[in-house]
């Protein structure tokens, strides 16, 4: 059974779910909100950047996989579900605005980490990671060797 027959409350997440784990940027374009923003301790994204960004992971990492338990609610429009991550840095990491990252052959293990979600009536609103040691996205930049992660 798919995430999204499990998880039928919310159609913008359960879509956004299955563009990571299918690496359909198209997809996950279309379950954000135009004003979405990813919100990390070092920097805040919004869309376009977003996307460029798991446009190249998926370029870098083409073996990137998810798995994570069933979402958790909080409350009306917000949600949380935890991630386990990880890929083989098998080309160049390239995303717009800093500098691109040869292949380094090196594997990227993420460790459990939870994102929070803020829903709206257009979709995502507020995609924010918990900060942990490792996390992504600045984790996959440090397992790589980047010495100063841009995120």
């Amino acid at each position: 059974m798919s995430f999204q027959e499990k998880f039928h409350e919310n159609e913008a997440l359960a879509s956004y779910v299955e563009g990571l784990k299918s690496h359909d940027v198209a997809a996950i374009d279309k379950s954000l909100a135009e004003d979405v923003k990813f919100v990390t301790p070092v920097k805040t994204m919004g869309k376009t950047l977003i996307l460029e960004f798991l446009t190249a992971l998926y370029e870098g990492f083409p073996d990137w996989h998810y798995d994570h338990d069933d979402p958790i609610r909080h409350n009306e429009g917000f949600y949380s579900i935890l991630w386990r991550q990880g890929g083989t840095h098998k080309a160049k990491l390239d995303l717009p605005g800093f500098a691109a990252v040869p292949a380094t052959g090196k594997s990227v293990v993420i460790p459990e980490q939870r994102f929070f979600y803020r829903i709206g009536s257009e979709g995502l609103t507020e995609i924010r990671p918990d900060p942990i040691p490792g996390g992504a996205p600045r984790g996959i930049f440090e397992q790589i060797g980047v010495e100063q992660p841009p995120l």
